[in-house]
């Protein structure tokens, strides 16, 4: 049976927005060209030890947000984590340490809460976009391994750079109304810039000296601008493992360059920072995040809505689409996205 909707994309945002318009009764087939759900909520196992290797923690100030990450019950919630802070550089989102403001880690990983947004969704994982087209009424997507999918409605939950390149795909006839909005909403969209940042995870034996503090912002460091202690979540960890995560700056300057050329200087700064110890683990693993979060300041004031001939409809939603970004932000801009759906007369 033909969906509803196709969500593609199965972050946060694409995960809440497929969830509400599921809850409202559409049917929803969602599309992640990843193994998994979350995007940067990532949580890998090395060792058979849970390390959060995008976000290190979540927070947020509203209570429904709240709600929904106390709903996750199989998680192991930390409320409050981190605890102990050291270090006077800059977090990546200041709002974490405002008065008001909860934040909350998970024993099972960070993402234990997109893994609880996806229950019992219509989930289909690597499935990559190609393109996409648009037809009587419909919208129909190209996905690697299988046919053409249709909707008459798509939303894409996708970094502000990959929404782009897909809506460059559509052909339509120039100078048309649609031809115009998505235009507009590709010049929109370019206004918008995504951050990257140069990951390492850091396993160390058991003699290793563990930190006094749950998150480090170093102060001066023109490489690193978060340094976790990823096992102080974990229940009788295996191991010291540190998350270190660069500058947006220099994870510009330095990710095109080979992994294994960044990943030495990062472990050069931990190094630094924290003794010749941090310098040389048992093992490490180097992550690229090209789109890891949303310039703050430059987030849009709510999701796109564009409609093609025929009535067929296109979402833009994510992160960048509310104010103050973050996981938050993209858990409330999904829903956003979905309740306009809803709202569309047919």
């Amino acid at each position: 049976m033909r969906p509803d909707t196709l969500v593609i994309g199965a972050g946060v945002a694409g995960l809440s927005c497929a969830r509400e318009l599921a809850l409202a009764g559409r049917r929803v087939v969602l599309l992640e060209r990843a193994a998994g759900v979350g995007g940067r909520c990532a949580t890998r196992r090395v060792e058979d030890q849970a390390v959060d290797h995008g976000v290190v923690f979540l927070h947020g100030a509203s209570a429904d947000f709240a709600q929904a990450l106390a709903a996750v019950e199989e998680g192991g919630p930390l409320p409050g984590w981190p605890l102990r802070l050291k270090g006077s550089g800059r977090p990546c989102q200041d709002t974490a340490f405002s008065p008001g403001a909860f934040r909350l880690a998970y024993r099972r990983g960070i993402s234990a809460f997109p893994k609880h947004l996806a229950r019992d969704l219509d989930l289909r994982l690597r499935a990559p976009v190609a393109h996409l087209e648009a037809g009587p009424g419909v919208i129909r997507v190209a996905t690697g391994g299988e046919g053409p999918r249709e909707a008459p409605e798509i939303v894409l939950a996708l970094a502000l750079e990959q929404a782009r390149s897909l809506l460059r795909t559509l052909v339509l006839p120039a100078g048309t109304e649609a031809a115009r909005e998505i235009a507009g909403a590709d010049g929109l969209l370019a206004m918008v810039g995504t951050l990257p940042c140069l990951t390492v995870l850091a396993g160390y034996p058991q003699g290793a000296p563990p930190p006094a503090w749950d998150v480090l912002y170093p102060e001066g460091s023109r490489i690193l601008q978060l340094v976790a202690h990823d096992s102080a979540k974990r229940r009788d960890p295996r191991r010291l493992v540190l998350v270190a995560q660069a500058h947006p700056c220099w994870s510009r300057e330095h990710q095109d360059w080979p992994a294994d050329e960044w990943s030495v200087e990062i472990l050069a700064e931990l190094g630094r920072l924290l003794g010749s110890w941090a310098a040389a683990p048992d093992w490490n693993f180097a992550h690229r995040w090209r789109h890891a979060r949303v310039d703050r300041g430059g987030e849009l004031r709510r999701p796109l809505m564009l409609r093609l001939p025929g009535g067929a409809t296109i979402g833009v939603t994510g992160e960048a689409f509310h104010p103050g970004g973050g996981v938050e932000g993209a858990w409330r801009a999904g829903r956003e996205m979905a309740r306009r759906l809803q709202g569309e007369e047919r």
